[in-house]
């Protein structure tokens, strides 16, 4: 419980000015990515949630809500309608987060087709935070009295500077691990267990010598993909990225992580044991099934995106530690956007949504590391095991990941920067194009970019 309550406190320093570990570049995708669905929830019974439920209205309510990725969102507003029949809550899911957040900046600028409530994915919190007349006041719908529940980091995340406006409530946080095939290991002679798998690739040198030898052993590839690779590496960087924090300016050509990241992922890409697979394409997802590839490197809501992929694997999968540090990717806020003619309802929906016993769902059902500090010291957290990931206490590797974050600064322009890296990867790997041509053709960009904003 020692290393627990140390946990509790380093995550709550996880903190920069800014954004935290925006979204790992334009992935085009959100939290997990998952197929697009949207349905209606009814309610049946007339039991009390829990004790922030509120009152039940006196009309019927509809309410819609946008979510992002895998989440067990639509589950619980299946299970709180039910316990509130007078509410009926929509949900509109997609997996595509910049279209994702597009469509809420279309809808807020023509005042029209926003939801009654949206999940605001992190790296794109300075887009919405300048519009607070477009979005409800949560500290006036009662916010304040939940305020101390959460990392006082992530609740200011999606507060002014001064505090008097919250955007959104908290949901979960993003430590990036190793999830591996145990399966897959032991057939190439590599330990199977979390601390001796995470030892065979503590540094990025031996993650490389360890990832060849397994494809000259195997034919398979070893890592799943190359943006997952260069965003575990690029997340390492000390304070920035591609931005300067004091004054904005483009600095990932002389960021030396950046270009570690990029060079590392090529190597990769020569040596044949990264795949060509393209994130959250369907193919990734089979091969995660199939055993295609031994190492998906991603936060703890991965396991929700592993799990949806590849349910036949279960018991399969465990979970190690990155080599020389780990990142933060994603997490995101639920907010209110102002079209919405049912505020209190709305409220009282998602104050239930991220309360203690729901972010423990959330965990267990989807690996959405909560952002409850409470639940650090909970039993019913740390003890935790996932069948899925062959018993393991799931919740102390996500601690070990989220102690050795380092924050790190994005700013406004980094998903649309990392795009150009990320693009010139993917004419490496699927052009055999020159690496230091796309190298210097991706700061180029980078730098019209930043000269041009």
């Amino acid at each position: 419980m020692k290393k627990v309550k140390h946990l509790a406190l380093t995550l709550a320093s996880i903190m920069l000015v800014g954004s935290l570990a925006a979204c790992g570049g334009n992935n085009n995708a959100g939290n997990n990515a998952t197929k697009e669905n949207t349905g209606n929830n009814a309610a049946s019974t007339n039991a009390p949630a829990t004790e922030e439920a509120s009152a039940e209205p006196a009309e019927k309510v509809e309410l819609s809500f946008w979510t992002l990725g895998n989440v067990n969102y639509e589950d619980l507003a299946n299970e709180y309608t039910k316990e509130h029949p007078n509410v009926t809550i929509k949900i509109q899911n997609t997996g595509d987060q910049t279209a994702h957040h597009n469509n809420l900046t279309t809808a807020l600028s023509a005042g029209s087709g926003a939801p009654d409530i949206f999940q605001l994915e992190i790296g794109f919190m300075e887009r919405f935070i300048s519009a607070q007349d477009k979005f409800y006041n949560l500290n006036d719908l009662g916010a304040k009295d939940i305020q101390a529940n959460y990392l006082d980091w992530k609740w200011k995340q999606a507060s002014s500077i001064d505090g008097s406006f919250q955007l959104g409530l908290p949901t979960d946080i993003g430590p990036t691990v190793v999830y591996y095939r145990t399966d897959l290991a032991e057939a190439a002679g590599l330990p199977s267990d979390p601390e001796g798998f995470s030892a065979a690739i503590d540094t990025w040198d031996k993650f490389a010598a360890v990832a060849k030898a397994y494809k000259d052993k195997t034919g398979k590839y070893f890592s799943d993909l190359t943006d997952l690779t260069y965003n575990a590496l690029r997340d390492q960087s000390a304070d920035e990225i591609y931005f300067s924090k004091a004054d904005g300016k483009f600095i990932g050509d002389t960021n030396p992580q950046v270009k570690k990241a990029y060079d590392f992922t090529v190597k990769g890409i020569q040596e044949g044991w990264i795949s060509n697979y393209l994130l959250w394409s369907p193919e990734w997802g089979q091969g995660m099934s199939d055993g295609s590839f031994a190492v998906v490197m991603g936060p703890a809501w991965m396991a929700g995106n592993i799990k949806s992929n590849a349910p036949d694997s279960s018991g399969k999968w465990k979970i190690a530690q990155l080599p020389e540090g780990a990142g933060n990717w994603g997490g995101s806020f639920i907010t209110l956007p102002k079209e919405g003619k049912h505020p209190k309802e709305a409220y009282d929906f998602i104050s239930w949504l991220v309360n203690k016993d729901n972010q423990l769902e959330s965990f267990k059902t989807k690996g959405l590391m909560p952002s409850i500090p409470a639940l650090y010291e909970d039993p019913a957290f740390v003890d935790f095991k996932d069948d899925f990931f062959g018993g393991q206490q799931t919740a102390v590797e996500f601690g070990k990941a989220a102690n050795r974050v380092k924050p790190v600064y994005y700013g406004p322009l980094h998903d649309q920067t990392d795009t150009f890296f990320k693009n010139a990867l993917k004419n490496v790997i699927e052009k055999k194009a020159d690496p230091a041509k796309e190298w210097d053709d991706a700061v180029k960009q980078a730098k019209t970019l930043a000269e041009r904003s």
